[in-house]
């Protein structure tokens, strides 16, 4: 049970302000000072130098809500966040670089896991049994196994838990689901999932060096292999890394996807294959592949997933989206909105043409309300990405991975939930390294 009594009144309504301006943060300021403190909600930050202080400024942006602690291995970071939320007003977090001390402080409600995909399988079993509300960046975690140990500890918990795949909290991406379940496309034969990233550009080759100073590099690497510093590995880049992350096929892939398969009701596949590797960029530093298609079958329609880094040209006209592909038309979907084009017969189409109907909201924001909401309700049904959305995302992605790893076309048993291919089952579970324990359910 929480020891606070939750305030009734609406989130919302700051919900579409912005951090850094001094006139939004004044008038936040001002609502949080009429929340009193048994109101409050506490919050502290694991991981601190991206998404996770993204998550933690669209939380902010709630009057209920404080930071009170923050987490980084990086000091650095840990400095440079405190002081930004110093200089907006806020009191200055206590700060730590072991999780673990964190999740001790019984001051604390809320956690944030911004970390690095290795961790969020161990720090979000952890905070879970700390009695912690979590909300996890995603993806889930960075193995099928890791995905399977999560959703048990999720099931057993009474806790809340809102999984970072912020798009289920944005209108027009509901709007275009309806569209395409209300049977208008006629028959779906293909669905198309894509992301081509210009502004990714190639990591170039650098030699390992020393730990910088501030830095706990063993922390950083946890249960991941014990390697040498590399500075390509550290902060943003650690996605192209397999010990760490799967690349752009889970980093992008479990937002889209997850609209792939919601929006034709399925999870699993009948059977994955995959290609791809370094095209683009063969000399460039990351292990996983720049340009990778992977094709889903599910007895009925296939689902195509592929990717680009360094490279905007995607289905469409735009760089990254879902294509519901039909009899009589095609649904295009993105961040920014989606349209209808229509087949034609005799000169006619056999749908109507929808033109570019555009977001007008900010699903992080929204995806913090929503959160909140359901932790002051205690009402884990009102959540929009709850942990089983990520869960479903984060595994069909794996898979896409597995595949490709495998280098055959692999089938899934969903009876004995894993592949029929031992060269797939191999990659489902990840050893762990360094004296940490694969979590228990």
């Amino acid at each position: 049970m929480y020891r606070r009594k939750f305030i009734k009144n609406s989130s919302i309504a700051l919900a579409g302000t912005t951090f850094t301006t001094s006139t939004v943060w004044s008038d936040l300021l001002r609502a949080k000072r009429r929340i009193g403190p048994n109101d409050k909600i506490n919050i502290g930050l694991i991981g601190a130098n991206g998404m996770g202080f993204s998550d933690l400024t669209a939380l902010l942006k709630i009057p209920e809500t404080e930071c009170i602690a923050i987490c980084d291995v990086d000091q650095n970071v840990v400095d440079r966040r405190s002081e930004d939320l110093v200089k907006h007003g806020q009191k200055t977090p206590v700060q730590y670089s072991d999780y673990r001390k964190l999740l001790e402080n019984k001051d604390i409600d809320v956690v944030i896991i911004g970390t690095p995909d290795h961790w969020h399988c161990l720090q979000l079993s952890d905070a879970l049994d700390a009695g912690k509300d979590v909300y996890c960046e995603k993806p889930l975690a960075n193995s099928v196994a890791e995905c399977d140990a999560m959703l048990e500890k999720e099931k057993s918990s009474d806790r809340i838990v809102q999984i970072g795949q912020w798009q289920r909290s944005q209108k027009h991406f509901d709007d275009a689901i309806r569209y395409v379940r209300s049977g208008a496309l006629g028959k779906i034969r293909v669905v198309k999932v894509w992301s081509y990233q210009g502004w990714m550009k190639p990591v170039p080759v650098k030699p390992d060096s020393t730990v910088p100073e501030g830095v706990d590099y063993n922390m950083w690497l946890g249960p991941a292999p014990s390697r040498p510093f590399n500075e390509n590995r550290f902060h943003f880049n650690f996605r192209w890394f397999w010990d760490y992350a799967g690349g752009l096929m889970t980093d992008w892939g479990v937002h889209l996807m997850d609209y792939g398969i919601y929006g034709m009701d399925v999870v699993y596949p009948k059977s994955v294959m995959a290609i791809g590797g370094k095209y683009g960029y063969p000399e460039s530093a990351e292990e996983t592949p720049d340009t990778m298609q992977t094709v889903y079958d599910y007895d009925d329609f296939s689902l195509i997933w592929e990717h680009g880094t360094g490279i905007d040209s995607g289905n469409f006209d735009m760089n990254h989206g879902i294509g519901f592909v039909g009899n009589k038309g095609t649904l295009a979907l993105n961040r920014g909105g989606w349209k209808v084009i229509p087949e034609k017969e005799d000169g006619k189409d056999l749908t109507e043409a929808i033109e570019w109907n555009p977001s007008v909201d900010n699903g992080l924001d929204l995806h913090a309300v929503n959160f909140i909401e359901a932790v002051k309700a205690r009402d884990k049904s009102i959540l929009t990405a709850p942990l089983k959305v990520g869960y479903d995302a984060a595994v069909v992605c794996h898979m896409g991975n597995i595949a490709l790893k495998a280098g055959e076309k692999i089938h899934w048993d969903s009876a004995r939930h894993r592949f029929k291919e031992r060269s797939a089952n191999q990659h489902l579970k990840p050893e762990y390294h360094n004296g940490w324990k694969f979590p228990k359910t």
